[in-house]
């Protein structure tokens, strides 16, 4: 199980390596080219990510409530209506729009 600092540890170098990488090549472009993040990639099982979020496991994640997903996360780097997008959380490739991950930060108005 990810402890809370490894996993602020996480956040913090995933932030940075995308900010980087997005001033680099810039966001918009180089999104359409990522690849679709997989459930069996180790940092989206330690979120407990899922590419739907009917599929949550709510024992395990109890913080998660009914309308919750990823396009209604701040860390979504995409406007809805997107099918996928870049996550802040996972540099290098996209997550489902309809997904849910524990590090899920509601979007603000």
């Amino acid at each position: 199980m990810t402890t809370r600092r490894a996993f602020i540890r996480l956040c913090s170098s995933s932030g940075t390596v995308l900010a980087v990488s997005a001033w680099a090549q810039g966001t918009a472009p180089g999104a359409a080219q990522l690849p679709l993040l997989s459930e069996q990639d180790p940092q989206a099982q330690a979120l407990g990510y899922v590419a739907d979020a009917a599929r949550v496991d709510k024992v395990r994640f109890p913080k998660y409530s009914a309308g919750q997903h990823c396009t209604g996360c701040q860390l979504y780097q995409a406007l809805p209506p997107s099918s996928s997008a870049p996550c802040a959380l996972f540099p290098g490739k996209k997550v489902a729009a309809p997904g849910w991950c524990s590090a899920y930060v509601r979007r603000q108005a």
